[in-house]
């Protein structure tokens, strides 16, 4: 059992029908600390990798989400959706009774790489000082821009006929993106390509950067057992690592340049392993973009 407040990473794999904001408030109380964030949010029909910080560790929490992300999702075709998933209200479609496995698996293909993609309108994404799905609830029209995101890779396991009257086409698809890439954009985008509309079923985070559903914990798991994945192995597992010796140690705790060449934001480690600072290459040295001891 973890001691109350103890700083590090809490890793949760999220149960659908509840918010990450939720998860926060339940992490709160267990930790025994309002000082408790997330690295990017999950919605309430998505399960899976949540991860939060505590204390001093909400730190490092904004360089996390900047890492890619891996999910597993169901994309259902025939049929869009306001929210561009299972909850929004439905928008008229067009039956894909006649889209066989190989064109499904071909239109999909075409989302891999680099692309341009319109982020769902019920977005967390601030228009004008205010979250884009606050402007939808309060009745507003949202447009957003569209903007450059990676998909890395997209596997489709399987395609198969959905509904009642075999109207729609499910595919269950694995994929692993950017930071601020929208799967349920990928199935609008696909539903329209196709001309038939598209929106996600069911949506499974297995990973965000280097923690994945190995590593985390359900919320049942954690009142019996609080875990907590300390500072310095979390910074360990997420970045690459430099050991200093005691000089290095003694200039970094006090955020001085360093005479060293590195390749990206790179995690300090003084000689007895503990995590002091993530430092970044600047011209000819090395410059502190934060320090944690």
């Amino acid at each position: 059992m973890t001691e109350p407040g103890t700083p590090g990473l809490v890793i949760v794999d999220k149960p659908a029908g509840i918010t990450s904001h939720d998860v926060v408030s339940r992490v709160r109380r267990l930790a025994g600390t309002r000082k408790v964030g997330h690295a990017g949010t999950l919605d309430p029909m998505a399960t899976g990798v949540l991860v939060l910080g505590v204390e001093r560790a909400t730190r490092l929490l904004g360089h996390l989400m900047l890492t890619e992300k891996s999910y597993d999702a169901t994309i259902r075709l025939g049929l869009g959706t306001t929210t561009d998933d299972a909850e929004g209200e439905p928008l008229d479609g067009a039956t894909a009774a006649h889209l066989g496995g190989a064109v499904v698996r071909s239109t999909l293909a075409t989302f891999v790489g680099d692309i341009e993609q319109v982020p769902t309108s019920v977005s967390a994404i601030k228009v004008d000082g205010k979250r884009a799905y606050q402007r939808v609830r309060d009745g507003e029209q949202v447009e957003l821009k569209a903007r450059p995101v990676t998909v890395h890779d997209l596997v489709v396991h399987d395609v198969r006929r959905a509904g009642e009257q075999g109207q729609y086409v499910d595919a269950d698809v694995s994929l692993r993106c950017s930071s601020g890439t929208y799967v349920r954009a990928i199935a609008r985008d696909a539903g329209a390509v196709l001309g038939v509309g598209g929106h996600l079923t069911a949506l499974r985070r297995t990973a965000v950067g280097p923690y994945g559903l190995d590593v985390a914990r359900t919320l049942e798991h954690l009142t019996e057992e609080f875990a907590v994945l300390s500072l310095d192995a979390a910074a360990r597992a997420a970045f690459p690592a430099l050991e200093l010796d005691d000089t290095g140690a003694a200039a970094v705790r006090v955020g001085r340049r360093l005479d060293v060449s590195l390749n990206g934001l790179t995690a300090l480690f003084a000689p007895g392993g503990q995590f002091l600072a993530l430092y970044e290459p600047r011209g000819d040295h090395a410059a502190a973009v934060a320090v944690f001891c």
